[in-house]
């Protein structure tokens, strides 16, 4: 699964973005994520993850964790839908799960 949250703000913006990032990737079933911002538009930022599955980034919202400090980031998300469902058999496509073991 792929979720891909659009926001708009200034400087300020990246260190809440980093925050929440970091909150998302120590949850079971994070595959991997990164911070971008538009080359265009300075204003427009993107964080992306990878998760193992839709339950996996549905159990990650709901740790207290992440509610403390990634979901008061992630609602100030641009509004649009941000659940992707990864298709085709490609190696890009092809996901290998983080040990969760150490948790």
């Amino acid at each position: 699964m792929l979720v891909v949250n659009r926001f708009r703000g200034d400087d300020a913006l990246r260190a809440d973005l980093e925050t929440a990032h970091a909150a998302l990737a120590d949850r079971p079933g994070y595959l991997d994520g990164t911070l971008g911002r538009n080359v265009d538009d300075p204003g427009l930022w993107v964080l992306v993850t990878r998760w193992q599955d839709v339950g996996s980034y549905r159990r990650a919202l709901s740790s207290y964790e992440v509610k403390l400090t990634a979901v008061p980031v992630l609602s100030r998300a641009i509004d649009e839908p941000s659940g992707y469902e990864l298709v085709g058999e490609s190696e890009l496509n092809t996901a290998v799960p983080r040990d969760t073991d150490a948790r």
